[in-house]
């Protein structure tokens, strides 16, 4: 059976020597290149939604992929799809380098300028290692082998405007539909979860963060499991703590929650780190809340260029949701739209905190009463973004509101963005 090689290399030149040495392999079937590491993994997103089998043996991964890292990059694969081997292509494979490598789950590195005789080495090793690892997995239910779940990412044009109460929400709507869910506070200094839902807790995400190879052991020990049944991830009692939380370790958190949930809601407040901009950018739906006046939009505007200048999200990858919304105001959902440049959620979230302030301030916000209009607006907003069946008196259709009309949510799984 052919060994077939997935080359992921973003430099013109470095992939066409690559794959002219790729093809001259015995018993090698090379794969048309992808060029970035989004491309990657939506290419092994979509073999594996298939079959573990469709998943190519190897993946060469060039030093210079991007945007995401090639070390971080071989991490998530690792992490995602278990079954593939992946090789780290260098010009300087030392040995520090090359224990790096094995650390973030690499099966082997090659040097460049490459050579026939090792380049031909490495991959009938790896490609050796992955048959194994398929026969494993055949008999391994238990074992993760899917595209993964559903990252989804709730942040604040500022403070105040109702980010942790539709995180929350959004979560508990996804658990309630029979997915398992993990709700994470990645609001690393200002968290309020726990408040929100009575949790007392020891373990944190800081706790994670300076953790190698989070297995899920490692993980399941961080996770705090509450009554309704989603599994917290909390942020760190002492905010002082979050400086832990690097952009590197939010990137394999995420990840390795992504591959034991299927509904992954990180709440990330209105204040951006190097946390909360890896999560926006590995997830699959980054929305923003605002609340329909001046200085809200102003902030949700502010925030949507600084995405766009720092290359985390593009303002038409994000979903701007109404938060408080009153017909009687002078600022409505379209015209933010407009302002922002963004998708809009078709579901408002009204006005009406006498309905919440009961069990704000009890902490018991997932016994809010089902027939809040808030919290039926918040579990139709999760149907629509498809983390949830949707009550059908509120339906929308799953479907978001764009400036050409509707447009289908799913960014990264569905190709989309």
């Amino acid at each position: 059976m052919p060994t077939r090689i997935l080359p992921a290399v973003g430099d013109a030149d470095a992939v066409r020597s690559i794959t002219t040495l790729l093809s001259q392999l015995p018993d090698a079937e090379p794969v048309a290149p992808v060029v970035d590491s989004t491309q990657l993994v939506d290419t092994l997103a979509r073999l594996a939604a298939e079959s573990v089998d469709e998943l190519p043996e190897v993946v060469v991964v060039h030093e210079r992929i991007g945007p995401v890292p090639a070390l971080e990059l071989i991490r998530e694969v690792a992490l995602r799809f278990p079954a593939v081997g992946v090789i780290l292509v260098t010009s300087d494979p030392a040995p520090g380098l090359f224990q790096a490598a094995m650390d973030y789950g690499a099966r082997g590195l090659v040097g460049l300028p490459l050579g026939y005789e090792e380049l031909a080495s490495r991959v009938q090793a790896v490609a050796q290692w992955s048959v194994g690892v398929r026969r494993h997995l055949g008999s391994a239910g238990d074992v993760f082998t899917g595209a993964g779940g559903t990252v989804v990412t709730v942040s604040g044009a500022k403070g105040g405007v109702g980010t942790t109460l539709t995180a929350i929400h959004l979560a508990l709507a996804a658990q309630a539909s029979g997915r398992p869910t993990a709700l994470v506070d990645m609001d690393l200094q200002a968290g309020d979860v726990a408040s929100f839902l009575d949790v007392q807790f020891r373990r944190s995400v800081a706790d994670l963060a300076a953790i190698t190879d989070i297995s899920p052991r490692v993980l399941a020990d961080a996770v705090f499991r509450h009554d309704s049944g989603l599994s917290l991830l909390l942020a760190p009692g002492e905010g002082e703590r979050g400086e832990e939380v690097t952009d590197r370790a939010a990137r394999q958190i995420v990840s390795a929650l992504r591959s034991r949930y299927e509904v992954v809601v990180i709440d990330c407040g209105a204040q951006l780190g190097g946390a909360g901009a890896a999560a926006v950018e590995m997830a699959d739906t980054a929305l923003l809340v605002t609340t329909p006046d001046v200085v809200a939009v102003r902030g949700a505007k502010r925030a949507v260029r600084m995405w766009d200048r720092l290359q985390i999200r593009k303002a038409e990858e994000t979903t701007v949701v109404v938060n408080r919304h009153t017909r009687g105001t002078e600022i409505q959902p379209p015209l933010i739209r407009k302002i922002t440049g963004t998708l809009l959620a078709g579901t408002a979230v009204p006005a009406n905190f006498k309905e919440l302030q009961g069990a704000v301030d009890s902490g018991r916000l997932h016994e809010l009463d089902g027939r809040s209009t808030v919290k039926q607006a918040l579990w139709a907003l999760a149907g629509e973004l498809g983390l949830a069946r949707a009550p059908e008196t509120d339906r929308k259709g799953g479907r978001l509101r764009g400036d050409r009309g509707s447009v289908s949510f799913r960014r990264r799984k569905d190709g989309a963005g």
